[in-house]
């Protein structure tokens, strides 16, 4: 079940890494208050590093990005799955490996950066790696298909299946994944979210000794975290509302919950379970009765959320069933109602 902080979180936690869409901006506009409450957290000593599996962009162009949103950030802050994906063949391969490339300009930096060899897909190689790239053509999807087939070693930056566009959610580097996978009948390594490279290389990479993941995604920003033992603050300003949040998975679940990245600041109460199975947070009381969700009292709107996820929780663990939410009234805030 959740998690409980006496402290805010920004004093418990040194590290705070942060997923970018759906958490700090949503297509090409800040979240609002994202940018005062990672400021605040920043000069309260929480370091913010700002993670993201979209392998295109360099790290600058983000940084860039960020600062014209208002956001502090500097290039040392921002680690993507592509610098992820470079280092894992970097360990394998070592200083020279030439790497056969189906991606964008972040993902060949990466590559360069580690001292490794980008080159085509009719070159000699020793791996091949593939992160998303709205310019790969498909004659080098199938050329590269072929080599993996053959034996060519490969890794992928992610396996997104969309992306958010400004002409609405698209394919994303996942589905060219899915068909390079049914194809040649090989599992690429993978180095995003939720794998375990991405986060490995953003605690190397910006160091601290207690990191806090900070998500709105629980297949891959949360999960990854638990994957790694890490305590994670689900936000909901992104995907996740309370549909999905009563349909996750142990593996899914975060520590914490929020609306929106002021959850860093402040304290999170614990839930309490009574002997009648119902859940109690401060003010609200949740339980699920003949499999449908109900959350009574008054209160803050997180603490309705809180009790209403460990009660969903305990049903979903207890009959395999996920709750229904359809006749549960909104949240009192409206935050993630509509999903």
């Amino acid at each position: 079940m959740l998690g409980w902080s006496e402290q805010d979180l920004c004093d418990v936690h040194d590290l705070v890494m942060l997923d970018l869409d759906g958490v700090v901006y949503v297509g090409g506009a800040a979240v609002p208050g994202a940018a005062e409450s990672i400021g605040a957290a920043r000069r309260r000593g929480a370091c913010p590093a700002f993670i993201t599996n979209n392998a295109s962009r360099t790290p600058a162009t983000v940084a860039r990005h960020l600062c014209e949103l208002g956001v502090e950030a500097d290039v040392e802050d921002v680690v993507t799955s592509a610098q992820a994906a470079a280092r894992v063949l970097a360990d394998r391969l070592g200083t020279g490996g030439r790497v056969v490339l189906l991606g964008a300009d972040g993902l060949r930096e990466a590559l360069l950066d580690e001292d490794l060899v980008p080159v085509g897909v009719e070159e000699d190689a020793d791996a091949v790696v593939s992160g998303y790239g709205p310019d790969i053509l498909w004659r080098d999807v199938m050329r590269a298909a072929v080599r993996i087939r053959d034996g060519l070693w490969w890794v992928a930056s992610n396996t997104d299946m969309s992306i958010p566009t400004p002409y609405g959610t698209a394919p994303g580097h996942g589905v060219l994944v899915e068909t390079l996978q049914r194809f040649s009948g090989v599992d690429p390594v993978v180095a995003g979210k939720p794998e375990r490279p991405l986060l490995e290389e953003t605690v190397r990479r910006v160091g601290g000794d207690r990191p806090l993941m900070v998500g709105d995604r629980l297949d891959t920003d949360i999960e990854g975290a638990v994957r790694l033992g890490l305590p994670s603050l689900l936000v909901r300003t992104g995907v996740s509302g309370l549909s999905e949040l009563v349909a996750a998975r142990v593996e899914e679940r975060p520590t914490y919950l929020a609306a929106d990245l002021g959850g860093l600041l402040a304290a999170h109460p614990r839930v309490e379970e009574e002997t009648d199975g119902a859940w109690h947070c401060r003010g609200w009381r949740a339980r699920v009765v003949d499999g449908r969700l109900h959350v009574d009292g008054t209160g803050e709107p997180d603490d309705w959320w809180r009790a209403a996820a460990c009660a969903a929780w305990r049903h979903l663990d207890d009959t395999g069933s996920v709750a229904d939410v359809d006749a549960v009234p909104p949240p009192p805030d409206g935050v993630g109602a509509a999903r």
